[in-house]
């Protein structure tokens, strides 16, 4: 059976603001009913571990959002898997067929920042086991490196939250970085869709979503890449 390992944010705030944040929920909710119905293992991680941060704005009261949501509001497996999630530093990453990355805009602070990810992302790619990531979760590929020390990204198809769509949401000049901008400065070869279109890409083991509506589509990439793998 393959095995999938999630790595959430663990960063609850934006910026300087009292304003929460943390991981979109929708970003979880679509890949992980995906996974685990196509007979996946999959693990919950996340940067410190235990209680995953959740962007309030990625969950209404029960019975008004999207079908995966309230399928994991209505679990408490699920719910128990995001409450007590595995710091990422218990990683045993060989363990595991593939990586997925949720955004979120907390991954904008403390996914870049992880020493521990970013040995975790070089090593798959390295190894040719599938790392993907949806949203913000590319910020968390955006500190790996080769082995001779260039971005892991340099050269690849990879997309993520545009400049444009991160306008739209009022948020420019509160995220540490654009990550399209980023993205583009790391030598990635950046490409996207309309503004909150659905849109991924694959790049040999490297699958990246533009925004929550990619969600599916990545993770969709996802299991047609381990079936190839496996």
């Amino acid at each position: 059976m393959p095995k999938i390992l999630i790595v959430a944010t663990s960063h609850s705030q934006l910026g300087i603001s009292n304003k929460p944040t943390g991981m979109w929920l929708e970003e979880l909710t679509v890949p992980y009913y995906q996974f685990i119905d196509a007979g996946v293992s999959v693990i919950i991680a996340s940067v410190k571990g235990g209680l995953i941060p959740i962007d309030p704005g990625s969950q209404k009261t029960l019975g008004e959002n999207s079908p995966s949501v309230e399928r994991f509001l209505k679990d408490p497996q699920a719910k128990r898997a995001i409450e007590e999630s595995v710091a990422i530093e218990e990683i045993k990453p060989s363990e595991y067929d593939a990586i997925f990355l949720p955004g979120g805009h907390g991954t904008m602070w403390d996914l870049p920042q992880s020493d521990r990810l970013t040995q975790i992302i070089a090593q798959a790619l390295k190894q040719n086991r599938v790392v993907a990531a949806v949203c913000h979760g590319p910020a968390g590929l955006i500190s790996a490196r080769t082995s001779d020390g260039r971005s892991i990204l340099e050269g690849r198809k990879v997309t993520a939250f545009t400049n444009s769509e991160e306008e739209a949401v009022g948020l420019t000049n509160v995220v540490p970085f654009l990550l399209e901008t980023k993205l583009r400065q790391l030598g990635a070869d950046f490409q996207n869709a309309n503004d909150f279109q659905a849109f991924a890409i694959a790049d040999g083991n490297l699958i990246t979503g533009q925004n929550p509506a990619s969600s599916l589509l990545v993770a969709e990439k996802v299991l047609d890449a381990l079936n190839i793998l496996n």
